[in-house]
């Protein structure tokens, strides 16, 4: 060949492998070389690459050919357009998603994957019932990676009304529920799919409810397996991020329906196991919707959460923290909760106990929740909301400030980021930097840039930092030079080392 570019010696080989019998020699050549060709320079050949043989070798079951052609056809079929694939290699991409080996049907599925986020191309696939039945197939399969793609590929499929019809109006909608039937835990990742489906638009949601698996996964959420309870909640909850999602859920009486399993849950024994999703669900629909609404048509569900925070059982206080820190995102949760009074403050100082004692990980839970609770926009900054925010930071302890402080000192990054967080929070409220500038050492404290050694603490720090130097009343607050000294910090930047200097070494000779 003239000029033997690496694409003209790829094109040789591969005329090479299409002619022998057992070309692994050339394979492995082929394979190395490919490596080298830059992707437009394959492209600019596309129309030359025979792919045929390649795809034939796969059906020999031969351990190494298989990987090589694997690999060489995922760089070669990156070089095609996915519309040249969908028409012109449809028969090898069914004989690949019925491959016994996993990674040909990965290959074959993350083409798919190409293949419908082209408008061009998908028609072609959603023409093909054949194709389209053994991508659901795959839900089935034993590895995840592999129904993970293909899940993927249909909800992408079904994101136009030619995809809805394509699977909900033909027999795919049979295959879908022969495929459920293999198992439990293939069952659920058709739910995933049909709420993920669900969760683009009414109409969409539609479509999944009068195919009837709507109804299925409900039934199962409100029936007597408590381990099925606790992953269809997972499942709905996602469904209530969206409001048709929320809707239907309410008109259905699926919210009632939790809300008394909620009720009956002091006698069931086995509650720990969905006790924890029904209340985050809870949390998620007030912060969604109204928290007062919410608070108050499902009286329960605040009670619920009092009585968790006081439980002995960690996964029940996280649970709690982790709902509280939701629900108090938003200043109208808030309201709700300061309402409950002397309940609450209670429920503070339990939190405040527990981001002192608890294991680490539930600390963290604990610190990100007082986060949530504590921080107040600039334009929500009323008299009112500032005293309460205040009123609430001093229930956590008895010096809020050197517990948070005692915290992020401990050797754990995380736990350092998470105290930061706290003083993030409170750092634009005026009642908080007073407590700040008072606090022996606190303003160096922030300054100091050998506390942090890792970047997400010094990110952490900075975040700090910005939030304090930003604040309108600041200046007078912690006075001029400490002003300056934050405007410095934040202008040299989270990563800033200082030179070292050199003068004292000279005085010494």
């Amino acid at each position: 060949v003239i000029g033997t570019s690496m694409a003209a010696q790829a094109l040789a080989l591969l005329r090479e492998v299409a002619r022998l019998e057992a070309p692994l020699e050339e394979l492995r050549a082929l394979h190395s070389v490919l490596q080298a060709v830059p992707l437009n320079e394959l492209r600019q050949q596309a129309a030359e690459l025979r792919l045929g043989p390649l795809f034939s070798l796969l059906n020999e079951n031969h351990r190494e050919k298989t990987t090589l052609c694997v690999s060489i056809l995922e760089r070669l079929l990156q070089a095609m357009e996915p519309v040249h694939v969908a028409r012109n290699l449809r028969v090898d991409l069914q004989r690949g998603l019925i491959h016994p080996d996993d990674s040909v049907k990965i290959l074959t599925l993350s083409q798919i994957g190409r293949i419908v986020e082209n408008s061009d191309a998908v028609t072609e696939i959603l023409n093909n019932a054949e194709l389209l039945k053994q991508i659901v197939y795959c839900i089935g399969g034993e590895n995840l990676s592999v129904a993970k793609a293909a899940i993927k590929s249909l909800s992408r499929i079904s994101l136009t009304q030619a995809g809805l019809e394509a699977l909900f109006e033909s027999n795919l909608l049979d295959d879908l529920k022969s495929v459920m039937k293999t198992n439990d835990i293939v069952r659920y990742r058709v739910y995933e799919l049909i709420i993920e489906i669900s969760s683009v638009s009414p109409e969409s949601l539609n479509y999944c409810t009068t195919s009837g698996l709507v109804t299925q996964l409900l039934r199962e959420l409100t029936g007597e397996d408590v381990l099925v309870r606790a992953t269809c909640i997972e499942m709905v909850t996602s469904l209530a991020y969206t409001h048709h999602g929320r809707q239907y859920l309410a008109q259905e009486g699926v919210i009632d329906q939790i809300s008394n399993i909620i009720v009956g849950a002091d006698s069931d024994p086995f509650s720990s196991f969905y006790l924890p999703g029904f209340v985050k669900f809870f949390g998620n629909l007030a912060v969604m919707d109204s928290p007062q609404q919410i608070c108050e048509r499902y009286p329960i569900f605040v009670e619920k959460v009092f009585e968790m925070i006081e439980s002995q059982d960690p996964t029940m206080i996280g649970v709690a923290v982790d709902t509280v820190g939701i629900l108090g995102s938003n200043v109208e949760g808030k309201q709700v909760l300061q309402k409950t009074g002397t309940r609450f403050e209670r429920l503070l100082m339990r939190i405040g106990h527990q981001s002192k004692n608890a294991p680490v990980e539930l600390k963290i839970r604990c610190l990100d929740a007082i986060s949530s609770l504590l921080y107040l926009p600039p334009e929500q900054q009323t008299d009112d909301l500032l005293r309460m925010t205040e009123s609430w930071f001093s229930s956590l302890s008895r010096d809020p400030l050197e517990l948070f402080r005692g915290i992020s000192s401990q050797p754990f990054p995380e736990l350092h980021c998470a105290a930061l967080k706290v003083f993030t929070a409170i750092a634009n409220q005026p009642w908080a930097q007073k407590l700040m500038f008072n606090s022996p050492g606190f303003v160096e404290y922030v300054v100091d840039r050998s506390v942090e050694h890792d970047k997400a603490s010094k990110d952490a720090k900075y975040e700090l930092v910005k939030a304090l130097a930003n604040s309108k009343t600041i200046a007078e607050i912690f006075g001029n030079p400490n002003y300056l000294r934050l405007r410095t910090y934040l202008s040299e930047g989270p990563y800033y080392v200082k030179p070292v200097s050199t003068t004292a070494v000279e005085g010494a000779e």
